[in-house]
């Protein structure tokens, strides 16, 4: 994601691997699973990564337009995770120029080549402005996002994108069966970690800042923290803003995906 300090994934992300074949998962919610799987399982590199790169970029639109609400976010949540990583540990000196790294294109879904940026403003944020700090719909987003974006945009997915800097929240594989409850857990995970509370003031993630209008303003932000036990209000009178680490951390996509 276009940003976040170590914080330890939902619990999802320790299941076995034969729990991503269960039948309760549609066929691309559980493909994007193993996408992210084989990723990050030096064993299930090679081979097992290209049948299920080519299964995702072979699927038809019309089964990405059958996904439930819920499908449709841990399938896109995954997708973006698992890109990510494929492409940093293939060649970490793509991040030195992170411009181009977000805007190129990076994975192929349904036919179609798609950026981070695609993934993250298109479709999982309903089509914002990257630059627009949540207040600015981008006007001509493409027919693939317009088609394929989620209906309703949850500010929590900014808890669970990771696009390889120090600062990102944790990598964990999503299920649609449980993905309300794990980005509970990942939101108060990441908020709680990467929150200092001094004298009055509580330093926040500056993930808060960048999409203030995604969380509602200053007001969803101060009734955010509260929800998630990060902050006192009678304790806490002023909110600032964590500087975001951007070196390249890419220990969350390596061995078998050790929680951060």
């Amino acid at each position: 994601m276009t940003a976040p300090e170590s914080t330890s994934a939902p619990d999802s992300d320790r299941a076995s691997p034969d729990d991503f074949d269960s039948a309760s998962s549609p066929a691309l919610v559980a493909d994007s699973q193993r996408f992210l799987r084989a990723v990050r399982t030096p064993d299930d590199r090679g081979p097992a990564l290209d049948t299920v790169r080519e299964r995702i970029a072979n699927a038809l639109p019309d089964q990405l337009d059958e996904l439930g609400p819920d499908e449709r976010l841990a399938f896109w949540l995954n997708v973006y995770n698992a890109a990510t990583g494929d492409a940093l540990l293939a060649d970490p000196d793509r991040f030195e120029d992170r411009r181009r790294f977000f805007g190129e294109s990076i994975v192929t879904v349904a036919g179609t080549d798609l950026s981070l940026d695609q993934i993250e403003h298109g479709v999982l944020r309903g089509s914002q402005w990257k630059y627009g700090l949540g207040y600015v719909p981008n006007p001509f987003p493409s027919a693939f996002v317009r088609r394929h974006r989620v209906a309703d945009p949850d500010a929590r997915v900014h808890f669970a994108l990771n696009c390889g800097a120090a600062s990102c929240p944790a990598v964990a594989a999503y299920d649609a069966t449980d993905v309300d409850d794990q980005l509970d857990r990942a939101a108060g995970s990441y908020l709680r970690s990467e929150t200092v509370v001094e004298g009055g003031t509580a330093r926040v993630p500056r993930l808060l800042l960048w999409y203030r209008g995604d969380f509602g303003g200053r007001s969803g932000i101060r009734a955010l923290l509260r929800e998630y036990d990060v902050i006192d209000p009678d304790v806490v009178s002023r909110i600032r803003y964590r500087e975001y680490d951007w070196s390249l951390a890419l220990d969350a996509f390596r061995n078998g995906g050790e929680d951060r």
